[in-house]
């Protein structure tokens, strides 16, 4: 039996005591696996990756039944010993590049940083490697850029930086949150391209979060559908493409403009309403106010149900769903 590299059980985040940003959410990351968290802004995809890699603003707090990186515990580690594998055996690509790097010190002085501080590497072999990795991942004229601030790189440029620096230790796991989101679609696809091109030369396994089902239609091979805080579905990504069962999954969709489909003049699909703020302790589904099949069960507690053996989700209104009845 394969054992998942990254391997995440009940995962609960609160926020001052008074939000509930992620609810007992699990999933695994199997090894040279793309797995897509998806959702709308504010369902808790963002702060589940700052909980893996357990950098959680100060009011933030995270509890979990199981975290797990290649079978080591990260829960009970203490700062220092989760800092030591944190920029080596698991990376993360933050959602705003210019943010995430230090506009005091170059380029290279930041890569560098990461090398030296994890693997003792020698200043030449760390300039080496981070020049070799700047070249990998697309930039031109790395001996050049090496030396130069975040503020004198296009917003593309810097996240081909991000990756090459998140790549220095050969990380196990790495972690993209939104990594696209900021980036014109010219950019965009190749920095998607680069990626998976990077996963299947360095072996990576692949955490993705993104809010656009077309990247995840491109790039996953499983994805798992955020809501709220909580996991709604997760299924290998042609499944749940072809045979989605949550009421929200099927509204994401339905939002994705098809060519050929759409006529000239049609209003394109929407959600209506916005994802609530959930209080510990909510009970129920957390879609039901924004759903046309909720009645009554869906204020009760909703058990998982298989669709297929890899394919799960939470919703006790499936039968109505699949025909497309709504409830008065």
């Amino acid at each position: 039996m394969n054992v998942p590299l990254l391997d995440v059980e009940n995962l609960s985040v609160t926020f001052g005591g008074q939000t509930a940003a992620v609810r007992n959410i699990s999933f695994s990351v199997n090894r040279e696996e793309t797995h897509c968290l998806v959702g709308e802004s504010g369902c808790g995809k963002s702060a589940t990756a700052l909980a893996i890699m357990n950098l959680l603003a100060s009011n933030g707090r995270r509890s979990a039944r199981r975290l797990t990186l290649d079978g080591q515990d990260l829960l009970g580690m203490n700062e220092r010993a989760i800092a030591r594998i944190r920029g080596d055996r698991m990376a993360m690509i933050f959602q705003e590049p210019m943010t995430s790097l230090n506009p005091a010190y170059t380029i290279g002085s930041q890569m560098i940083e990461v090398l030296r501080r994890h693997k003792g590497a020698s200043r030449r072999a760390a300039v080496d490697r981070a020049i070799e990795l700047m070249g990998r991942v697309g930039i031109t004229a790395p001996e050049m850029r090496i030396a130069q601030f975040p503020h004198q790189l296009s917003g593309g440029l810097r996240q081909r930086v991000m990756i090459a620096m998140a790549l220095m230790c050969e990380p196990q796991l790495l972690i993209a949150d939104e990594p696209t989101t900021a980036l014109d679609v010219t950019v965009q696809a190749q920095i998607l391209r680069l990626l998976a091109k990077l996963k299947k030369d360095f072996g990576l396994a692949i955490l993705l979060i993104t809010h656009d089902l077309g990247i995840v239609a491109r790039v996953a091979d499983r994805v798992s559908v955020m809501y709220a805080g909580e996991l709604v579905e997760s299924a290998p990504t042609q499944e749940l493409f072809d045979s989605p069962q949550h009421p929200y999954t099927r509204g994401l969709l339905s939002c994705v403009p098809v060519p050929q489909k759409l006529r000239r003049g049609e209003p394109l699909g929407n959600i209506p309403g916005t994802v609530p703020q959930i209080a510990p302790g909510y009970a129920g589904c957390a879609f039901r106010s924004r759903c046309t099949f909720a009645n009554e069960s869906c204020a009760a507690d909703i058990p998982r149900r298989l669709a297929t053996p890899r394919h799960d989700f939470l919703c006790t209104r499936l039968p109505e769903v699949m025909m497309g009845a709504s409830v008065a």
